[in-house]
């Protein structure tokens, strides 16, 4: 399903888990590692705590891709407190470090299919106008898609593997344009020239067929054939009502594209569209949400990701024997981003849990072996002490149900009330997700409980859930996360006289919305990058966001034809009523939620003699890649909820 707009940084999909991030991406598809934590362990009556200085040497990871000879495989982790690109033998070993950034974060992109050479994206401090880059074995880097106003995406390889795709805004920077890059001499030619009415999802592997999505609204959107010879579109799925239809995957051999659509459904299926007979047909659907399907090179295998209630799910398909493959049994958690190898006899994915970051995995088919490529937590972590996440579900206001992560720290119970926290996700239109998130299990490992709530409008819970938000921000969303509180307060370890609320994105502007609309329905509020003047925010989208423009304006509000709607769900206008102490974390370089949205909330509270405190991270965007940066985030976050929460008046002292 096309993702509805988020607002946090691409470095993980659905969750703000590692790096407060949100935002969808298109997938793309040594010493013996310790044993992965057991599920559930017995609580203890007082784990051990950790400083943010341990809990920062856990090393995040991202990416997998196979070498040549596949012996090899090429991702990021951010080790050296920066991310750059490392390999790693698929037997196991030693991590080769391949770029040597120390100031913008790197993402490996993938090996050359045929050579050593690699290719990356690396932007300038968090912009998010990433360049792709090429390595050659020597260490000699080259930028391939120079420019300052220049963003640039990767976008797969050609069948024969002579050439590889990029999507980028060079000729107009609101507009991503197709381009072919000849592998050997880098060059170009233009495939699709954009008008911004839609979005490049897939190339078939003729390079007869281009697919194209159209969001008529975050919720309504549908499929486009662009014939390459012609330039000429065929619309492929007209519709009545509202339903989502997104490209997802040509087969190998250019005779069908693969479709998700919920249309007169509530969750996303599969669906074949046939190029050549105009023939639409069922070929899968779930319970839940299937968020993505794509094949192996040849079309041995066929992968789909599943949403299932905050969790990861994978499906791995053998096309011939038209049959389920079994994956690998590994600990409690999820498996993730399963990469194919060329030749389909091995692949690569990650999996992790709540108490278990990420980790990189080969599996190898014919024997039938995991072997495990990383060892993500630091050795100082005894995941005994980590918390295990529940889903849980409460009542809202008008009756819907609600779905939520709750982590609940190991010292809590009915004798040793503890105070709580609502935290909101980005969006609108994410998702707090089942998974390993660094700044939850820090925060529980101090003595908070975390509720993430997933409020009307979340992702991943039917398409009804999905748009109840549509036109209602700042009120129905909001009175979700007032009935979160009273869950929160209803538990018998909670000290209901202390709840907080925080978020990253969409999830600082209900923070602030809280803490502005409701004033004394929180202790304290912490905004990390989120919209306090929805007028400004709206009218300041990034230039390549124009294709969904318009879409974002019939989901949020139309700054143009609803300016006093806006105004009056926009905390700036009304912040003399804010009254709790507040915490604003924001980088300076974000392009999607300005500096400026953060310096006047700021210094509007300040008017009212309310304690606030401001972080600014001049190296950052909306998001955090460097390990110091996110250290510091988590440090004053706790030390600002210790000094306004943690030691406000209990219910007992009231």
């Amino acid at each position: 399903m096309p993702h509805r707009f988020t607002l946090p940084r691409a470095l993980a999909a659905m969750a703000l888990a590692p790096a407060l991030a949100l935002s969808n991406p298109k997938p793309t598809p040594a010493p013996a590692p310790k044993p992965a934590a057991e599920a559930k362990p017995a609580p203890r009556a007082e784990p051990r705590r950790y400083t943010v200085e341990q809990l920062m040497k856990t090393t995040r990871i991202n990416g997998a891709s196979f070498s040549p000879d596949e012996k090899r495989i090429l991702y990021s982790s951010n080790q050296t407190g920066i991310f750059n690109v490392f390999s790693v033998p698929v037997t196991g070993g030693k991590p080769t470090q391949l770029t040597n950034s120390t100031v913008d974060s790197t993402f490996a992109v993938g090996y050359f299919p045929k050579d050593e050479r690699i290719l990356f994206t690396r932007d300038q401090g968090g912009n998010e106008l990433a360049h792709l880059y090429v390595r050659t074995p020597d260490g000699q880097e080259k930028d391939l898609t120079p420019g300052d106003k220049v963003r640039a995406l990767f976008f797969g390889w050609s069948k024969d593997e002579t050439a590889f795709y990029v999507l980028a805004n060079e000729r107009d920077e609101r507009f991503m344009d197709l381009y072919r890059y000849d592998a050997k001499t880098f060059a170009r030619t233009t495939l699709y020239t954009s008008d911004g009415q839609f979005d490049v999802s897939d190339v078939s592997p003729d390079e007869k067929w281009i697919a194209l999505d159209r969001f008529n609204t975050t919720a309504d959107s549908d499929v486009y054939l662009h014939e390459v010879a012609t330039k000429q579109e065929k619309h492929l799925t007209p519709h009545q009502g509202t339903a989502g239809w997104a490209a997802s995957t040509f087969d190998p051999v250019s005779s069908s594209l693969y479709l998700l659509t919920n249309e007169g459904t509530e969750f996303t299926r599969v669906v074949r569209y046939g190029v050549a007979t105009g023939k639409m047909e069922e070929v899968e659907k779930a319970d839940w949400d299937v968020v993505s399907t794509y094949f192996s090179r040849n079309g041995a295998y066929r992968v789909s990701v599943i949403n299932q209630d905050g969790r990861t799910v994978i499906r791995l398909h053998d096309e011939k024997a038209k049959k389920a493959v079994a994956l690998p049994s590994l600990p409690e958690g999820d498996i993730t981003n399963v990469t194919l190898a060329r030749s389909e006899k091995r692949m690569a994915f990650h999996h992790n849990g709540d108490r278990s970051p990420t980790n990189l995995y080969v599996y190898d088919f014919a024997t039938k072996k995991a072997t495990r490529l990383t060892d993500t937590l630091n050795p100082e972590l005894d995941a005994k002490d980590l918390v295990e996440a529940d889903v849980v579900r409460f009542k809202s206001f008008d009756g819907l149900e609600i779905p939520n992560i709750l982590l609940k720290p190991q010292q809590a119970s009915a004798q040793n009330k503890v105070p709580a926290l609502v935290w909101v996700h980005g969006g609108p239109g994410g998702q707090t997700r089942k998974g390993y998130n660094p700044f939850f299990q820090y925060l529980a490992n101090q003595g908070y409980v975390v509720l993430g709530i997933n409020n009307r409008g979340s992702s991943g819970y039917g398409k009804t859930f999905n748009t109840a938000d549509d036109q209602k921000h700042g009120r129905e969303p909001l009175q979700d996360c007032l009935e979160a509180k009273k869950y929160l307060a209803s538990l018998p370890y909670v000290d209901g006289a202390r709840i907080g609320i925080i978020g990253g994105s969409y999830g600082g502007y209900m923070t602030l919305a809280a803490l502005t609309f409701h004033p004394d329905a929180f202790n304290v509020g912490v905004d990390i990058f989120g919209v306090s003047n929805w007028l400004r925010t709206l009218e300041n989208l990034p230039p390549y966001w124009e294709s969904r423009r318009q879409a974002l304006y019939q989901e949020m509000g139309n700054p143009q034809t609803q300016e006093a709607m806006l105004r009056a769900i926009s905390p700036l206008f009304h912040a003399d009523r804010i009254r709790k102490p507040l915490l604003v974390i924001q980088g300076a370089n974000d392009p999607r939620v300005l500096k400026v949205e953060s310096d006047e909330i700021v210094q509007a509270v300040q008017k009212n003699k309310v304690p606030v405190e401001y972080v600014v991270f001049p190296d950052e965007g909306h998001g955090f890649t460097k390990k110091k940066n996110e250290a510091e985030c988590y440090a004053r976050t706790a030390a600002f909820l210790d000094k306004y929460l943690k030691q406000a008046p209990t219910a007992a002292t009231n």
